[in-house]
């Protein structure tokens, strides 16, 4: 096995057509948008352009349209230094209808196109998986495509790591071969499903309620990531803190939170593969805790810069940017 190294990302890239309005409407409601705005996303490309903006090596795989939006996302990629390996298909490009409050939050209608039809990957696309220090898979492209993927990486070595959104049934199989599984409470809670008697649905804190969710999903995967928004993050291990190690989030004032979640995810992946090279691991498998809390905290610095800009993508913040918020964080690192 030749040696591995960076970032791989299979996953969606969409073009995302953004309405900002007072408030998300209810349903049967009609409201009139402030502005309109146009922008690169899908949380595959997100994802993949935060990881490289946080200095991994990466390389996204997936599908887009031969049209004009294809050909946008594609050198959005490459203008944020990602290595492209998407296929052209004779289907629309991707796109996401994101309307954004006042208040920074969101709600997202996706038609996936061209992701759709990412079916699988061909021999030249799984080598590139094998080749990788860490995969990051999500769920807006097929997911036996995502299966497939992690199990090529896991024969391999690689660090799978999963962020199951859009939350939906996943093939069998899939849950083994995934090493740290990065999810919202949202997402932890329709994956592992009602506990009678283990009490999340009274659970005073975001906090407490992701304790209680992570010991629903630890007999499935070796190590869980819950994004709690403002809250921060919660990482837990098979061997680590029973109730987990809790990482504060960053008070920051947000203007859109539309990319946040992709930002962490990104920064995440790229903190771990870093610690990897530096720490000469070759094989694959979990991230002990210590190595996971710490890329959480690079993480979480990185969805509080996300939320302060407007796009996903756009919004994805440098490696430098990152750094000095760290540093002027006390007790960060």
């Amino acid at each position: 096995m030749g040696e591995r190294s960076g970032v791989v990302v299979v996953g969606s890239a969409n073009l995302d057509v953004v309405l900002a309005v007072e408030e998300i409407p209810r349903p049967g409601e009609t409201v009139l948008a402030r502005s309109r705005a146009e922008h690169v996303g899908g949380k595959g490309l997100n994802q993949a352009v935060a990881a490289a903006r946080c200095g991994a090596a990466t390389t996204f795989v997936g599908a887009v349209g031969d049209d004009g939006a294809g050909r946008r996302l594609r050198e959005a990629l490459a203008g944020a230094g990602v290595e492209v390996r998407t296929r052209l298909l004779e289907r629309p490009t991707g796109t996401a209808l994101i309307t954004v409050a006042a208040s920074g939050e969101n709600a997202i209608v996706v038609d996936p196109g061209a992701n759709a039809g990412l079916t699988d990957l061909g021999p030249a696309e799984l080598d590139v998986v094998r080749g990788a220090g860490h995969l990051l898979c999500q769920l807006e492209v097929p997911p036996a495509t995502v299966a497939a993927a992690a199990a090529a990486a896991v024969s391999s070595g690689v660090v799978v790591v999963l962020n199951p959104s859009p939350v939906q049934p996943l093939p069998a199989g899939l849950l083994g071969d995934v090493d740290v599984l990065l999810v919202n409470e949202h997402e932890a809670a329709a994956l592992s499903g009602p506990r009678a008697g283990d009490g999340v649905e009274h659970a005073g804190s975001a906090v407490e309620r992701a304790r209680t969710l992570v010991r629903r999903l630890l007999p499935d995967v070796p190590a869980v990531v819950v994004t709690l928004g403002a809250g921060g993050a919660l990482v837990a291990v098979r061997d680590g803190a029973p109730d987990g190690v809790h990482v504060p989030g960053l008070p920051v004032e947000a203007v859109d939170t539309t990319g946040a979640g992709d930002a962490f995810g990104g920064a995440l992946v790229a903190a771990l593969e870093e610690a990897r090279a530096h720490d000469g691991r070759a094989g694959g498998g979990a991230p002990g805790e210590a190595v996971l809390v710490a890329a959480a905290r690079t993480a979480t610095a990185a969805a509080a810069l996300s939320v302060q800009r407007h796009g996903a993508a756009t919004s994805a913040p440098h490696r430098a940017d990152v750094e000095a918020l760290l540093r002027e964080s006390p007790g960060r690192r």
